[in-house]
């Protein structure tokens, strides 16, 4: 049983109170929001080993993986839980989400984390991990140049790890202002808001990138990450798009033998998540921009949903 002391609003999160879908999930009953959370373990059963191994005591501070895998298909077997066909996942039909003050969850869901590290930066542990997921799908090189589309919390998260897997320059797409200012202080090179393409292109005397993360929802960001990218180059789709669509121009991705990767969550990044930030490597507490009380929830998802000037990561404070 863990105490839920804070709880990050994702962009899934908004889609579902957007749209009362997610892809193809659809919620149709009543649902607690919400997957990205840290808490406190206020029971655990007497062999109860948390995701790192250890054991689980009350009181301990620990973040909590959403996804729960079956560990029995063929996918998990093999190494790949993040696929399992069989998955179940906290704020998605039928399971509930962490926005509610207590939750049981499976203890090899549980990452302890150290008294160094406040619950916010426990609960933006799970967008960094699929951040890192992302990196580890590009294979990055050092010296590779890099391209991000959308600087929401994933792509300034994406950008971050591109950095550290020695990609660089790191191009950042990004039509509002305040996310623009954020992506450039984390070290990110703006590109043009009326022409990325176009600015990305000049800038690379026409090359293109090695490697392209589209972080943007989907739309035609899918299709500017491809002309982005440079021959032999990889693009890698981080973003859900909300109409459930995919669309590219075959020619582009075909002429320039593109190798096209689909980030489904993380897998086993949840340990490099923890020491990267207890190390002061990556920093994700510059991404909250808004702090609300569990009353104020719903006056939240509507702030977000509105991309209220200034709003880049909302976390719900649950208890205290």
């Amino acid at each position: 049983m863990v105490r839920i002391t804070a709880a990050g609003i994702c962009g899934s999160d908004i889609h579902t109170y957007l749209d009362g879908r997610i892809g193809d999930t659809i919620v149709q009953h009543p649902l607690v929001p919400c997957h990205e959370c840290a808490g406190v373990i206020e029971s655990a059963g007497p062999d109860a080993r948390a995701g790192d191994g250890t054991m689980l005591l009350p009181g301990v501070r620990v973040a909590v993986d959403p996804a729960i895998p079956c560990n029995n298909c063929e996918w998990c077997r093999r190494g790949d839980p993040n696929l399992c066909v069989d998955l179940r996942f906290f704020g998605l039909p039928p399971e509930n989400g962490c926005l509610q003050e207590r939750m049981r969850v499976p203890a090899s869901c549980c990452f302890p984390i150290p008294d160094s590290m406040d619950e916010a930066c426990g609960a933006l542990l799970e967008p960094l991990g699929v951040a890192l997921h992302a990196a580890d799908l590009a294979h990055l090189q050092v010296g590779h140049s890099v391209a991000v589309l959308g600087a929401g919390p994933i792509g300034l998260l994406v950008a971050e790890t591109a950095r550290m897997a020695g990609g660089g320059p790191v191009y950042v797409s990004e039509p509002l202002p305040w996310r623009r200012t954020l992506a450039e202080q984390l070290g990110g090179v703006l590109l043009d808001v009326d022409d990325p393409v176009g600015d990305l292109l000049r800038r690379t005397n026409g090359r293109g990138v090695d490697v392209v993360f589209e972080a943007a929802w989907g739309g035609i960001a899918i299709d500017h990450a491809a002309a982005m990218a440079c021959p032999g180059g990889t693009l890698v789709l981080v973003g859900i798009p909300g109409d459930d669509g995919c669309s590219l121009r075959h020619s582009v991705v075909r002429r320039k033998g593109l190798t096209l990767r689909f980030c489904r969550r993380m897998k086993f990044t949840y340990t490099r998540a923890i020491r990267l930030v207890s190390e002061g490597r990556i920093k994700p507490g510059v991404l909250v921009s808004h702090t609300f009380p569990l009353v104020q929830a719903a006056g939240a998802f509507t702030m977000n949903a509105a991309y209220t000037p200034g709003v880049v990561k909302t976390i719900i404070r649950v208890t205290q």
